[in-house]
């Protein structure tokens, strides 16, 4: 009987037992998730603001291939071979080998993505040879709105206050942007060009609208962060065949050489230093952007990716001396205001959630103390009769 009075306090000791490694395993695991987060939202930071600028600095120096902007976005797949295996084969840190569950339809997915990158990446590069980095990056903002439609479409994506705004203030942001275009076009070119850039980017904008949520469906079929950097590496190659295939009609590589001696005004060096530097950066961009939306959703890579535009504004205006006019000023404003409404629409939302799971298991804790109190008295009564 003995054994009977003591085996409810045994089981809340197990049940303290296993909470705490529960606590402690959830904790590790919010500080690794928070710690790739913050790599990945770096990789972002980084990667867009100086593509920007670098893409936007082979143009002003005379550079005029579209097909070599293109190709540059994607052609540094190759070095995600070295997070791909490093970590398996060097570094030992991990026990799945490279590609492991990656099936036939993972694979197709992904080379059907790849190239929709690659058309979007050729339509990012005719907007940017036409446009200020500044309006380029304003126009790219409006991508949001199209982020927000397709993720409602795609994978069933709630419409709440916060985000409605924040893609109201955007789109706001980018049609005041397109009525000010006259008084933004940089000398010699035409009106008509500046709209080819500004359609070009916004159906850039649209393209890549599209394949957030479209990247967010498939990662819900993959169990790990390996995987994104393998499908990534996956997609960024079938992208530069698409690029290559366009390079080769246009002229091949050896316009590549014949621009680099005899069109680049700052020499063949600085040609094959803004190329390379292209390339790693493009590379920071495309990771970072598929390890947000891993991480967290389509819509929130697709504000994060808007919140930087205001950076590359700025960058603009210090780099290149973009103008910076009242019509400029008020849409970065907006893109601040909508991107600082959907933050604190997330940062309530976590609150609220946060909240649920407290109730849920302070009322887990006083059934189960309930339940063990019913236990001691059913004790008691059975060793009292005996």
């Amino acid at each position: 009987m003995e054994f009977l009075t003591q085996h409810p306090q045994q089981e809340q000791d197990h049940q303290k037992h296993d909470q705490e490694e529960t606590n402690a395993t959830s904790a590790t695991t919010k500080k690794r998730y928070m710690f790739l987060l913050g790599i990945n939202y770096m990789l972002l930071f980084v990667g867009s603001i100086s593509s920007s600028l670098l893409s936007k600095f082979y143009f002003n120096h005379k550079g005029d291939s579209r097909w070599v902007s293109t190709w540059v976005q994607s052609a540094g797949f190759p070095f995600l071979l070295l997070p791909i295996y490093l970590p398996f084969y060097v570094f030992k840190s991990t026990h799945r080998k490279p590609f492991t569950r990656f099936t036939p339809k993972i694979l197709l997915l992904s080379i059907l993505i790849g190239f929709l990158l690659g058309f979007n990446n050729l339509l990012f590069s005719w907007g940017n040879s036409y446009l200020p980095v500044s309006t380029n990056s304003l126009v790219l903002s409006s991508q949001l709105a199209f982020t927000l439609i397709t993720s409602v479409i795609i994978v069933k994506q709630k419409i709440t206050y916060a985000n409605l705004n924040c893609v109201i203030l955007l789109t706001v942001s980018s049609v005041l942007l397109a009525l000010g275009s006259s008084h933004d076009k940089p000398n010699g070119l035409t009106r008509t060009k500046y709209f080819i850039g500004f359609f070009s980017t916004l159906g850039a904008g649209l393209m890549f609208a599209l394949y957030l949520p479209l990247m967010e469906t498939i990662y819900k079929k993959v169990y790990c962060y390996s995987m994104v950097v393998e499908m990534q590496f996956v997609m960024e190659l079938a992208a530069t065949v698409l690029a290559t295939v366009g390079m080769t009609i246009d002229g091949g590589f050896s316009e590549m050489k014949t621009e680099s001696k005899n069109v680049f005004d700052l020499g063949e060096t600085a040609y094959w230093l803004t190329v390379m530097f292209n390339v790693v950066t493009w590379q920071f961009c495309f990771m970072g952007t598929a390890g947000m939306v891993f991480l967290t959703s389509s819509l929130t890579g697709g504000v994060c990716m808007t919140a930087l535009m205001a950076a590359n504004v700025l960058g603009g205006v210090i780099v290149y001396g973009d103008n910076f006019g009242g019509i400029k000023i008020v849409s970065t404003l907006l893109c601040v205001w909508g991107f600082s409404s959907y933050l604190y629409g997330m940062y309530m939302k976590t609150k609220d959630e946060e909240k649920k799971k407290e109730g849920s298991m302070e009322k887990l804790i006083n059934n189960d103390d309930d339940h063990q109190e019913e236990q001691v008295e059913m004790t008691e009564i059975v060793t009292h009769k005996h």
